[in-house]
Formats: structure tokens, C-alpha cells, sequence
């Protein structure tokens, strides 16, 4: 069993890939503040199954949803979501991104992808440690 088998380190890279497409959909938000009828996006988070597997993951090779109009595989969420709290402040333009909301999104986004790169090279380190090559 390789270490890129284990379920808690696929798990937590996993987690790091959706920080990582989250803070690129928050900063298209951000760039696109002022186009006419632009609505924020958002990414759904992943979630995981008692072993650390993706749950609902449709094997190794998931499909990827990037625009609405994308079909969705039976019984599978979407990855990709419109904001739903998008028309509330909604300027003449019709423009919906909220500049303080989506910069909050983003601090509370680079927060959480640290946290989860610690555990992450924590963990290496600790069954480094235990192989004895640490």
C-alpha cells in the first residue's frame, strides 16, 4: 500500500484541490464585480464518507461540472452553484457580487487551506516518523 493509498492524506488532498478551485471561482467573483449581470459563484464542498472517501464520488476519474447548462450524472450533486443569495443586493447593472462578502469568503477560504496543509504535513511527518525515516 503506497501513501498516496491512505484515506485521511487523500482525503486532506482533496480538500486542499477544492480550496484551491474555491479561491479561483471567489477571485472570478471578485474580477468580475463590475461586469453587467455577472452572479457570483460558488463551489459546493466536498464531502466524505467514514473512511475518507469522496461520498458520492462516481470512481476515480469524477465528472466535472463548469457551467450550469452542464448535464449531471443520475443521482451525483453538482460541483458547480450559483450563489444563492446572488439577486439580494443586485445593483442597476445587474451585477449581484457582494465585494465584502466574497473578500470574507476568501480570508475565511486561505484560513481553512492552511489549516488543512498543517494537517496534511503533519501527518506525513508523523508515519515518517513511524517508518523510521523521520
Amino acid at each position: 500500500m503506497s501513501i498516496n493509498d491512505l484515506p485521511v492524506l487523500s482525503a486532506l488532498r482533496t480538500k486542499m484541490q477544492w480550496h484551491q478551485e474555491r479561491q479561483r471561482v471567489l477571485s472570478e467573483n471578485v474580477s468580475n464585480s463590475d461586469t453587467p449581470n455577472f452572479r457570483p459563484r460558488e463551489l459546493v464542498e466536498p464531502k466524505f464518507d467514514k473512511t475518507g472517501a469522496a461520498a458520492g464520488s462516481m470512481g476515480p476519474l469524477a465528472m466535472t461540472v463548469t457551467s450550469v447548462s452542464h448535464m449531471t450524472p443520475s443521482g451525483a450533486a453538482s460541483s458547480f452553484d450559483q450563489n444563492k443569495n446572488a439577486g439580494f443586493e443586485t445593483r442597476p447593472a445587474g451585477n449581484a457580487v457582494n465585494l465584502e462578502e466574497e473578500m470574507m469568503k476568501s480570508a475565511n477560504n486561505q484560513m481553512d487551506y492552511a489549516a488543512v496543509t498543517s494537517l496534511y504535513s503533519k501527518s506525513l511527518h508523523l508515519l515518517k516518523t513511524a517508518i523510521g525515516k523521520g
